[in-house]
């Protein structure tokens, strides 16, 4: 099982047996079965120890005494301690889900969840860039003295103590002093393709860290992406994000590259993977020190499907582009799209 946090384990443990495997083989079907990431899984564990600890406090001593009113009850206590609108859909969506799952497994009787209604998640439009300072972001790298630690998560790769010293690069000839400022020139290159990457192909934070050297087709302008459930797709990228990749395996890679890198695309300062909580602190120091509105990977990807509508894309090769199963979750970029257009008109039109 994917490990929550402690409050929701020592609730995991004083369930009665029953329900804690029911708890245990829910979330080893949504890892092996269902392919859901690691994150997820922690979701539904947490929500599903929460319902059952509710369902024994109401007095339910196994699983087959689950029914609708233990999930209204439970749902009803989370919205009166002040559980958000989008908290509680997802909540109830964890519930349906276990349901659906305990029901097809001859742990329930019927799918008692398949009734639970859930109050509509409030989604809120969310922030974007202008084109100009998204432009300006991507480009900060080029003009500016890396703002925070690239990789402080990475343990350096170096070489045992009984080794003379070498550089991060184990390929020899470079003096140590050579290597460190290869190593400092090359981190620049690598921000500005991590920039690039999410700017111009909309992907999200966790597939840019993802990709391996392999994933590029430097001839056709695209990357193979594995998204969500585990669901591949192609990613088509421009000329800007293909010189600086250009750039990044040409001059910076190498100088980062070690023992623990593997085929990995975009690396830490010490060798390993680029993970995905850096790359977050990399956009967001990039942004602040550009003076642009505090942003996020996720705030490029916003801005990288609201650019390409307001372009002229179709919705559904943006839909195609970012990966979503779903048209609906691409649609509230019309609605930027559509509130940008109202603001204009009312700055601009002498009737507004």
């Amino acid at each position: 099982m994917s490990r929550p946090d402690r409050g929701t384990r020592a609730m995991h443990h004083a369930l009665p047996p029953e329900l804690r495997d029911a708890v245990d083989d829910f979330a080893e079907h949504l890892s092996r079965v269902r392919n859901r990431s690691a994150h997820t899984v922690r979701a539904y564990v947490t929500d599903l120890v929460s319902l059952l600890d509710h369902a024994v406090r109401m007095g339910c001593v196994d699983l087959a005494e689950l029914d609708l009113s233990v999930l209204r009850s439970w749902l009803a206590k989370q919205r009166t301690t002040g559980a958000a609108r989008t908290s509680l859909a997802r909540r109830a969506a964890s519930a349906r889900a276990f349901s659906a799952w305990a029901h097809r497994a001859g742990l329930l009787s019927a799918d008692v969840g398949a009734a639970l209604a859930s109050p509509r998640a409030h989604r809120e439009l969310p922030s974007v860039l202008r084109a100009d300072q998204a432009a300006a972001l991507v480009e900060a790298p080029s003009r500016q003295t890396p703002p925070v630690d690239p990789d402080p998560t990475n343990p350096p790769v170096r070489p045992a103590p009984s080794v003379s010293p070498a550089p991060t690069d184990p390929s020899p000839g470079p003096t140590p002093g050579m290597a460190q400022t290869a190593e400092a020139e090359a981190v620049p290159l690598r921000d500005r393709v991590l920039l690039e990457l999410l700017y111009a192909t909309g992907v999200r934070v966790s597939e840019a860290c993802g990709l391996d050297v392999g994933d590029v087709d430097h001839g056709r302008r695209v990357i193979r992406v594995f998204g969500k459930g585990g669901r591949e797709r192609a990613v088509p990228y421009g000329v800007p994000a293909q010189r600086a990749l250009d750039e990044w395996l040409r001059r910076g890679r190498p100088a980062l590259v070690g023992a623990r890198s593997g085929d990995a695309l975009l690396l830490g300062a010490k060798g390993g993977r680029l993970n995905p909580t850096t790359a977050r602190q990399i956009v967001g120091a990039y942004a602040e020190a550009a003076g642009l509105p505090r942003t996020s990977p996720h705030g490029l990807r916003h801005s990288a499907a609201t650019h390409l509508l307001e372009g002229g894309a179709d919705l559904r090769a943006v839909q195609e582009l970012l990966g979503h199963a779903s048209l609906a979750s691409t649609q509230i970029y019309t609605h930027v799209s559509v509130e940008r257009l109202r603001a204009a008109y009312r700055q601009a039109h002498p009737r507004a």
